[in-house]
């Protein structure tokens, strides 16, 4: 996909799917829950065991472009160029790398770095990376947002960590232009129940439009 196509992809759909799993096969099962759900793009963390697999799999499940597929807690570039020639579209930093921007800038693929502080804002947004990735958002909440979009009010900011249910909408009205979301949404999963999975994304999906129609 168009690495455009793919930017306005994720800032259309407001959520991007985290995923945690303790296997390749319940990684799959939770991208098959929040799909059915209504999520269709999703991070397959680095921490998944047989990630650039999974990652593989998704694509060949999903061959016509169904699901945006992306690459998370990817620490380093040569992480980046293994998950993007198995398929990943996007790729995500819990901190900032330059190599990473790089890479995925001379492939024209997607990157979202992490950053929490003004100064690591404007270093992520300095280096050509695409999203500002706020992280953790659960040290500050959706308030930090509008501080930081004060002195810089084009800051493309997408935060992890600390959304739920209960503050999603908050962090949309916020001026956040998708939210990522890991445990609060998968937690099901845990237990087996990815029905649960697949009600929570439906979940989030609708607070997230109604979010988005009122701002």
């Amino acid at each position: 996909m168009e690495k455009l196509k793919v930017m306005q992809h994720i800032i259309d759909r407001g959520i991007i799917s985290v995923i945690r799993a303790n296997s390749p096969e319940q990684a799959l099962k939770v991208a098959s829950a929040v799909k059915s759900g209504g999520i269709d793009t999703i991070e397959i963390t680095m921490t998944v065991p047989g990630a650039i697999d999974v990652i593989k799999a998704l694509k060949k499940a999903y061959p016509n472009g169904e699901v945006l597929i992306g690459a998370g807690t990817v620490l380093d570039s040569e992480t980046a160029r293994l998950a993007m020639l198995a398929g990943a579209e996007f790729f995500v930093s819990p901190c900032f790398n330059s190599d990473m921007v790089k890479l995925c800038n001379r492939y024209q693929k997607v990157t979202m770095m992490g950053a929490m502080s003004i100064k690591e804002v404007i270093e992520v947004m300095e280096s050509g990376a695409d999203f500002v990735k706020l992280f953790p958002g659960s040290a500050f909440g959706p308030s930090i947002v509008k501080a930081i979009l004060g002195p810089l009010p084009y800051a493309p900011i997408i935060p992890t960590g600390g959304v739920n249910l209960e503050n999603v909408g908050d962090w949309i009205k916020a001026g956040c232009l998708a939210v990522g979301v890991g445990g609060e949404l998968t937690k099901g999963a845990q237990k087996g129940n990815y029905e649960e999975v697949q009600v929570t994304a439906k979940k989030f999906v609708e607070v997230i439009r109604e979010a988005k129609d009122n701002i």
